[in-house]
């Protein structure tokens, strides 16, 4: 009964919390030792056990008010953390609220909920193809999405991208293992030292104490300096490998991430957003590969340490040691269920980021069009919204990982009030020393230090771990254009389209082209006319192959395009878009993307032929001047006879003009389409016309209806204004000054 009573003396009754709760709990195990002492040898009949010296002690009035505030740790525990929870979601109101504020929602504009419902909805039907899964509807608001299994483990990938760098992950381990046990051993040694200052103390004599004991002091002062030594040593070339390997680590994924993002099909890139990538390329990856490091940091000697200390336990008390892990399946079986949650919603947080990221970089590369249509309010509301969903996304995913903690916190308690009661029944019995049972309570102590950095790592995990998966959709996705291919020797540049059907990627249902044939013999000018909507830039599209067909064959002289190798055929083929991408480096750099070994002199003969060389030489730095972000700093002329200069110097036998002057102005306009004529001679030529009077001379005239697919007409201008079809429509309908289509 003593013993009962000197347990719930030492141990009361009442939560403590977190930090308190470590810090008291070397108090708890001396008191219970003190308490069971007495038991042991104080006759319970001479006085009550509750007027013993140690009962008193351990009821002290200032013990009483620290233990009743550290049991109203607990429920102000919880009350706290519901209140950050409750401001988290007042957080996302807010936002909500300026949203709703900032968009006048009238009948003539699309509310911001709606659209970022559409954009969410996007967000994870791409997630989900991207996994190599069939799209799904999107889960209910509030509801979290299932988790998906992937088609290669993600365990499987981890250890492909961790092998190059076998040997420095070896020696990351091996330092943090030889600093745990260097850790270990550092109290052993002190206890040795301390052990031999009493004992030299309590038997030499006075004359010899000073001679005994410095005799005695040299062994395990050499061993202690010897591993403070060692310590420092372990910790210099850990922290240098660990750095070394984190930023190995993230240069390869950097650069595999940008290598997937250039060579995946633009189908690819229809599904996904810009911003959301980008993201992925950057945050996503470093969040993973300093919170990789920090798991083998602190992760690797935390393992040790609790197996050191297992070790330590087992040779205090074998049976102790047993009771203590029958408590530990269960409550790991609970934690690893609540981590699988919590792998679930950090995921959907970082979508939500994701989100926000590709709205943000949208209406940043849009700010002239958004500026134009006064729409700055309505981007600023939906960017507000998308941020109260990813502010209620991370507060949840907070919320719950609070919960992590503080059950990982329950869980290492019980252990310890497992020690302290089956400990304590040993001692009564007989079993067990009561310095054994301190010394096991001290190792107890170490062991929860170490689990309690697990339990904290386990959360840092679930964010490496999301992290690192949608990095890997990206990563480990094939191309749908494999490397390798045909490569002839030689380029007629005769085309055909033989029965194509197109759709794509990203409009499955909405086909574009449906048996589609169409012959471009080599050395002719083809031009594709027609309504918006009829296909003709997919043409260009699937001649360039950005898409394969669906259905049917597109043929280059004698080979099929499908078995060409793709990034040969790009090099015969001479692409000038609408609106031309420049890069913001030089305008010597631009052009020489086309052909990286040009020389200057070849550079500026084919800005000549171009008709760019005088404006270039207007620049004060001429073919050194910097263009500005997309080309910011040039005007839609300039860029598109920088455009046909690239052409020139690559020399392809075919050439695509897809709509190449549709939004120049006429002085511009008669600039370029003199470059281009002089750049379509001897070469096949499809054209896609905007403006009608740029393809009177073509050597055939294509005129595409509306059906997908579908020629209406095709001829020689005059042939076809001679039978009044539908060119000759479209040509009279048409604006003297611009003649659209």
């Amino acid at each position: 009964m003593q013993l009962i009573l000197a347990f719930r003396t030492a141990v009361p009754v009442g939560g403590g919390g977190g930090r308190v709760s470590q810090l008291w709990t070397p108090y708890a195990g001396r008191r219970l030792t003190s308490l069971v002492h007495t038991a042991l040898h104080a006759p319970a009949a001479k006085r009550p056990f509750t007027q013993h010296s140690g009962y008193r002690r351990a009821h002290r009035p200032g013990d009483s008010a620290t233990w009743s505030f550290a049991s109203a740790l607990a429920p102000a525990g919880i009350v706290g953390g519901i209140a950050v929870f409750l401001y988290s979601r007042r957080t996302a109101a807010v936002y909500s609220e300026a949203a709703a504020a900032a968009l006048p929602l009238d009948g003539g504009r699309m509310e911001a909920s709606t659209r970022l419902k559409i954009l969410h909805a996007q967000s994870w039907a791409e997630t989900r193809q991207r996994k190599g899964q069939q799209p799904a509807e999107q889960p209910a608001d509030g509801q979290q999405p299932a988790e998906q299994p992937a088609d290669v483990s993600l365990a499987r990938q981890l250890v492909r991208l961790l092998a190059p760098e076998a040997w420095l992950l070896l020696g990351v381990a091996l330092t943090a293992v030889g600093a745990a046990v260097v850790s270990l051993w550092m109290p052993v040694v002190t206890g040795d030292l301390i052990n031999v200052i009493a004992r030299s103390i309590r038997e030499a004599s006075s004359s010899l104490a000073d001679t005994q004991l410095a005799d005695s002091l040299r062994s395990p002062a050499r061993r202690l300096l010897l591993l403070f030594v060692a310590n420092g040593l372990l910790t210099f070339a850990h922290t240098t490998l660990v750095t070394v390997l984190g930023e190995r680590l993230g240069g390869r994924l950097h650069l595999q991430a940008m290598r997937a993002l250039l060579h995946h099909d633009l189908g690819f890139f229809d599904a996904g957003r810009s911003g959301e990538l980008v993201a992925r390329v950057t945050k996503d990856i470093g969040e993973f590969t300093s919170t990789f490091k920090r798991l083998v940091t602190q992760g690797v000697k935390a393992l040790t340490l609790t197996m050191g200390v297992g070790v330590q336990l087992v040779r205090l008390s074998p049976s102790l040691t047993l009771a203590l892990a029958s408590t530990m399946p269960l409550a790991y079986a609970v934690l690893a269920l609540y981590g699988r949650a919590l792998r679930r919603m950090r995921v959907e947080a970082l979508r939500w980021d994701a989100l926000c990221a590709g709205i943000a970089g949208e209406a940043v590369a849009g700010v002239r069009t958004v500026r134009a249509l006064g729409a700055e309010q309505a981007e600023l509301a939906l960017y507000g919204e998308a941020r109260g969903g990813a502010s209620m996304a991370g507060s949840r995913f907070g919320m719950h990982m609070g919960a992590f903690r503080g059950l990982t916190n329950v869980a290492v308690g019980g252990m310890v009030l497992t020690v302290l009661h089956t400990g304590g029944r040993m001692v009564v019995q007989g079993d067990l020393a009561p310095g054994d049972l301190m010394a096991f309570m001290l190792a107890t102590q170490a062991a929860q230090r170490a689990l309690d950095s697990l339990g904290a790592l386990m959360g840092q995990a679930v964010k490496a771990r999301a992290a690192i998966a949608r990095v890997l959709e990206i990563t480990c996705l094939p191309p749908a254009t494999p490397p390798g291919g045909v490569r002839p020797s030689g380029v007629r540049g005769h085309v055909r389209f033989m029965d194509v059907d197109f759709a794509y990627p990203s409009r499955p249902d909405t086909q574009v082209l449906s048996r589609f044939n169409l012959d471009v013999p080599a050395g002719q000018v083809v031009a594709l006319c027609g309504a918006s909507g009829s296909g003709k830039s997919t043409v260009a599209g699937l001649l360039e192959r950005f898409y394969d067909p669906v259905a049917g064959e597109i043929w280059l002289d004698a080979c099929p395009l499908n078995l060409l190798d793709a990034s040969w055929l790009r090099a015969q083929i001479g692409y000038i878009p609408q609106e031309p991408t420049l890069f913001s480096t030089t305008i010597r750099e631009n052009l020489r993307l086309a052909a990286p070994h040009s020389t200057d002199a070849e550079i500026e003969r084919a800005c000549v032929m171009a008709n760019a060389h005088a404006f270039i030489q207007d620049f004060p730095r001429g073919y050194d001047t910097v263009v500005g972000e997309r080309g910011a700093l040039l005007s839609g002329g300039q860029k598109q006879r920088l455009s046909i200069a690239r052409a020139i110097l690559r020399d392809p036998r075919i050439l695509v003009l897809d709509e190449a002057t549709s939004s120049l102005d006429a002085e511009s306009e008669r600039a370029v389409q003199k470059a281009l004529d002089r750049l379509m001679v001897g070469r096949t030529v499809l054209v896609i016309a905007h403006r009608l009077t740029t393809i009177r001379n073509a050597d055939r005239i294509v005129v595409m209806g509306q059906v997908p697919g579908h020629i209406l007409e095709q001829g020689t201008h005059e042939e076809l204004l001679a039978r009044k079809g539908a060119y000759y429509r479209l040509y009279t309908d048409a604006k003297p000054e611009q003649k659209v289509a």
